[in-house]
């Protein structure tokens, strides 16, 4: 089954002085030396990036090995991590869901190898994984969407569809949906997440159809939707950083998945305790790596302050978005 990079968000190498191996204790700093497999280009300005740049800023301040491949196809999954376990990498990274099936073929003959695969979805006693609750600040975009919108009428767009998508789009409906229970969300899936025309064309259709928000969710394609949100007057949410920085007349807020963040504390536990096989999972509390942006200057304060104590709700356990 081919699951997308989307579904998983692992590790890169960031500050720690010594990484602890599930299967043969802690190695010190010296010793370490991590690897990863990266879906996409390192100047893709999203996913594949922001893991490079984890990596690199590890290799500069702890003087470790690494080594990376970028643009690695399904086909060749287990060949390239075989090879990096085979010269004696002692972490190996698959940056994404679709290196899990890979992983798993690889870990079992590299037994004193660690393996990471971000929103990983099995683990073995040298496979764990990473990834952020996805559906809390989703939940949060989809609220500010229900008090902004004026047609009643949203959209999100995304790549393909998965345990990370579909996360995120429950997150979204439930949040629009406590303010807007008459509203409607408009759900598209473009099977690409490079191609700006055709995120161009997606945020089109859901704007003829009356959407006056929509919140594009791919890499590069989503370029194309902004573009076209932007000249229909309409309003969007960001992804994985502050968005309002490069698109200020549009962005009502943004859901900031950061990967570096996450990768630099995941790190730091396995510095402290040692990576373990199971999921680390990030959200709200930890907010180095998932939070939410700066507010549009046209939201009013109350919906600031209504928003914010949603994000203390659910830092507080006291509300929990559907998934």
């Amino acid at each position: 089954m081919k699951i997308s990079r989307r579904q998983l968000l692992t590790t890169a190498a960031t500050g720690t002085a010594a990484l602890a191996l599930g299967t043969s204790g802690v190695r010190a700093a010296a010793d370490i030396k991590v690897a990863m497999a990266l879906p996409g280009s390192i100047a893709d300005g999203g996913w594949s990036q922001s893991a490079y740049d984890a990596l690199e800023t590890a290799k500069a301040k702890l003087g470790i090995e690494t080594a990376f491949s970028e643009k690695v196809a399904q086909p060749d999954h287990v060949e390239v991590l075989s090879d990096y376990a085979r010269r004696g990498f002692t972490h190996v990274i698959g940056h994404g869901g679709e290196f899990q099936d890979g992983v798993d073929r690889v870990a079992e003959r590299f037994p004193d190898t660690m393996f990471v695969v971000t929103n990983g979805f099995r683990l073995a006693k040298n496979v764990a994984s990473a990834d952020f609750y996805f559906s809390q600040p989703a939940y949060i975009m989809g609220f500010i969407a229900g008090k902004m919108t004026k047609s009643g009428k949203v959209g999100i767009i995304q790549a393909q569809q998965f345990k990370f998508t579909n996360d995120t789009l429950a997150g979204f409906d439930a949040g629009f949906k406590s303010v807007r229970a008459d509203g409607e969300i408009f759900s598209t899936w473009t099977g690409d997440w490079e191609d700006v025309a055709k995120g161009k064309e997606a945020a089109l259709n859901q704007l003829s159809q009356g959407a006056d928000i929509v919140w594009p969710t791919m890499d590069s394609a989503t370029v194309g939707s902004l573009q076209a949100v932007k000249e229909k007057g309409a309003m969007s949410f960001g992804l994985y950083y502050d968005a309002i920085t490069k698109w200020p007349d549009i962005m009502l807020q943004s859901d900031i998945l950061d990967v570096r963040g996450l990768l630099a504390n995941l790190f730091a536990i396995a510095k402290e305790k040692g990576l373990e096989g199971k999921n680390y999972r990030y959200d709200f509390n930890t907010p180095e790596a998932v939070r939410i942006g700066t507010f549009h200057s046209s939201i009013p304060a109350d919906v600031v302050a209504e928003a914010e104590a949603l994000v203390e709700k659910m830092k507080s356990g006291d509300l929990k978005p559907p998934v």
